[in-house]
């Protein structure tokens, strides 16, 4: 049957009448494999003209006047005794059919306006068919998450299996937007819901320039709440018991709230003993200590350094790559020793840099007299990396691209084998567009996070289908072509995760799509795939951010600063896609973002960090409950910048993955204070814990920290330029054979 007699027939405005309603089977819908009694079994179909043809004229002149699909609809507002339908004297269409069709016919009469102009006048005209919301359902509970504008929906699930929703916005055009979803689903069964993408909509492309990505976000998560509330209803009709919902740290202007165990471990340490807090004062001033520390270690330290920082200014806590920079500031401002809370590889970049810097005489300390590992960094020194990169030094021209969470020892064995810069996760994408578009036909070799890998090249195949002037955005050296071309021409190493972000795997993924689907969702470059494409696309709705831990907290700093412009009462949920120390800084952020409102007139805004924590993966927390902290409580922390993260436990998964780092737990506050104390160590007792230098030298006799630390200031000079440095290029093109790099 051919469109053109679909439109006739549907413009009938047939009708079906329900028989026996109780009778039906059971149907299915996607994931939900509950069955839900939908009363269709012995449906009796009866075709009906519509009994009021003045609703099928608009009342309107302008030219959203024309014939629309809306309007044969606008009079039905029970399908519990007729529905609509199309074509249903034959029975051609089968209900999904039905919502498809009707969204074909409101994706071609779109089409047909060329000016955005008119289709935003047929929005407009869309609107005053909007069936009035109930006051009373105008509760922050029934906001669209999202929206630049407020949105409410009210779904409810009818005595016959039928979605019937409700919808409003305080803006005219966001009005339309929700006319046409609700003409399009409201009526239908679950599955009809479900059935309708996210990617459908975007053939609609309503919007004034400039201002088209945020309506085509607006049609995005109105149908995603739809989704999501169809399938919490389904769930309850059926009796199926809702899930637990991850834990949260919920944070307001008035102080933080912790739900469930996981996020009470995380807020246990926000207020430290005074008195340990105290002791570390006075040691680290006393003996002129210096203090960096990774974002991802110990809560207890992470709550007594913070309050210290008031007292004393050097220490500091941040990403691997500031550490060490930041260690070079604190020589110069006299420090003469250097604890460094974290991982081995880190301490080791602190000690080189120092060194570079000309402050050798200032010690390096690290926390343990053990070994402190990092499984992604053992990825890249097994020796099945090393083989990776001799297939990559077979293949000329070609870059190597290193992680920089990596050991200078792997860095400069992997310099001397391939040309090496490293990256970081908020850099790497940039990089390796650069590279391919300052080097014709180079081969570019990417390691060690597997994760990471197969992110970047699925971030490079949807560009392949972005237009011209989308890529440009991204980089201005690339169009479709570029991408094309040199997708080929891109390699990861397939056998390197870190054990934080492996936790994100299939059970979380399927629980964030059941439950916080219209959430904001954020997650690190190098969690796995799927969790990726989820954020991806969430990121194109608007509703995400993939990238490093900075790119994740500007996101949520961002959005809370929109609610804020916007000084209405909302919740914004945001899902912590990264290891969860991360949420240290991001209570520091919001809450100075809340505290800079004054009280008089101010919306009750309510900020919700979620912790994707797997079932079989929660820490151990003390025994009591912790209370809400209230504002008196919290209000020396609002210019912190950090706050803690696992109590204790590592929060592992038995399906392979951790919530918190393992390795960063060895850096302990009785350690810290135990090696502070001990300085300087002039009996030569804590030589163990003392960062060694590299006196190793390469596989061609060169110093292993000099050639490690070349990678690094390649990639700085990238940052501060955005091209690769000429002794870089020189060192790709003019490769002198045998593994050696050009002088």
């Amino acid at each position: 049957m051919d469109s053109a007699t679909l439109a006739m027939r549907a413009s009938s405005a047939c009708f079906t009448t329900l028989s026996n309603p109780k009778s039906y089977p059971l149907r299915t819908y996607g994931h939900i494999e509950d069955r839900i009694s939908l009363s269709r079994r012995s449906l009796r179909l009866k075709c009906i003209h519509n009994p009021n043809p003045s609703l099928i004229s608009s009342s309107s002149s302008s030219s959203s006047s024309s014939s629309s699909p809306l309007k044969s609809n606008t009079n039905i507002q029970n399908p519990s005794s007729s529905v609509p339908c199309s074509a249903v004297a034959e029975a051609s269409l089968g209900t999904t059919d039905l919502a498809i069709y009707k969204l074909q016919r409101l994706v071609s009469e779109f089409q047909s306006l060329s000016e955005p102009i008119d289709r935003v006048k047929r929005l407009l005209h869309y609107a005053t068919h909007l069936p009035p919301f109930d006051e009373s359902r105008r509760v922050p509970l029934n906001r669209v998450m999202g929206c630049t504008t407020q949105v409410w929906l009210d779904a409810s699930l009818d005595d016959y299996g039928r979605m019937r929703f409700f919808a409003d916005s305080d803006s005219e055009i966001t009005k339309g937007f929700c006319s046409c979803l609700v003409w399009i689903l409201d009526g239908a069964f679950p599955d009809e819901v479900l059935s309708v993408k996210t990617e459908d909509l975007a053939a609609l492309n309503v919007g004034l320039l400039g201002r088209a990505h945020s309506r085509v976000n607006t049609w995005h998560n109105v149908l995603i709440s739809m989704q999501k509330r169809t399938k919490a209803l389904v769930a309850e009709r059926v009796g199926k018991p809702p899930l637990d919902p991850f834990p949260s740290l919920l944070i307001t202007a008035d102080g933080i709230r912790a739900k469930g165990s996981y996020a009470e471990a995380q807020a246990k340490f926000l207020l430290p003993d005074e008195v340990k807090v105290k002791e570390l004062v006075n040691v680290l001033k006393e003996k002129k200590i210096g203090v960096v520390a990774h974002f991802y270690m110990d809560p207890e330290v992470q709550g007594v350094l913070t309050a210290a920082q008031r007292q004393w200014p050097h220490i500091h806590i941040s990403d691997s790559l500031v550490m060490a920079d930041t260690a070079v500031k604190m020589a110069e401002a006299g420090c003469q020793f250097i604890t460094v809370l974290g991982v081995d590889f880190m301490s080791e970049n602190v000690r080189a840099i120092l060194d570079q810097a000309g402050f050798g005489k200032v010690g390096v300390y690290r926390m343990s007299n053990e070994r402190i590992g990092c499984s992604l960094a053992d990825a890249a020194a097994n020796p099945a990396y090393m083989s990776f990169l001799k297939s990559a030094a077979e293949v000329p021209p070609s870059l190597h691209v290193i992680y920089i969470n990596t050991s200078l020892e792997t860095k400069a064995q992997a310099h001397e084998l391939v040309p090496t810069i490293t990256c970081t996760s908020s850099n790497v994408v940039q990089t390796i567009l650069q590279a391919f578009a300052q080097i014709p036909n180079l081969s570019i070799w990417y390691g060690p996070d597997s994760y990471m890998g197969a992110n970047i090249t699925e971030l490079f195949q949807r560009m392949a289908s972005m237009t011209n002037e989308e890529i440009a955005e991204v980089h201005p050296k690339h169009d479709r072509n570029s991408i094309r071309s040199l997708l080929p021409r891109l390699h990861y190493y397939q056998d390197g995760t870190c054990i934080v972000h492996d936790l994100f795997g299939h059970e979380i993924v399927e629980k964030i799509q059941e439950m916080y689907c219209d959430a904001f969702l954020t997650a690190h470059f190098e969690v796995p795939g799927e969790m990726f494409s989820l954020a991806m696309e969430a990121k194109r709705r608007g509703m995400g951010v993939v990238g490093s831990t900075q790119n994740i907290l500007d996101f949520i700093k961002l959005r809370v600063q929109e609610a804020l412009d916007r000084n209405v009462d909302d919740h914004l949920q945001f899902v912590l896609g990264t290891e969860s120390g991360m949420v240290t800084s991001i209570v520091a952020a919001v809450r100075k973002l809340l505290g800079s409102v004054e009280s008089p007139g101010r919306a009750k805004l309510n900020i919700e960090i979620i912790f994707p924590v797997s079932t079989d993966s929660l820490s151990r927390t003390s025994r009591d409950s912790l209370p809400g902290l209230n504002a008196a409580d919290m209000s020396s922390f609002s210019e912190l910048s950090v706050i803690p993260g696992v109590a204790s436990g590592e929060g592992c998964s038995l399906h392979g993955g951790c919530a918190s780092c393992p390795y960063m737990k060895m850096n302990s506050l009785t350690s810290l204070l135990r090696v502070c104390h001990h300085l300087p160590d002039d009996k030569k007792a804590f030589t163990n814990y003392e960062a060694g230098r590299f006196n190793l030298r390469t596989p061609h006799g060169k110093s292993v920290a000099d050639v490690g630390c070349e990678p690094i200031l390649h990639m700085r000079h990238f940052q501060a330029t955005r091209e690769l440095p000429e002794k870089l290029v020189h060192q790709i093109v003019l490769p002198s054979g045998n593994g050696k790099l050009p002088s």
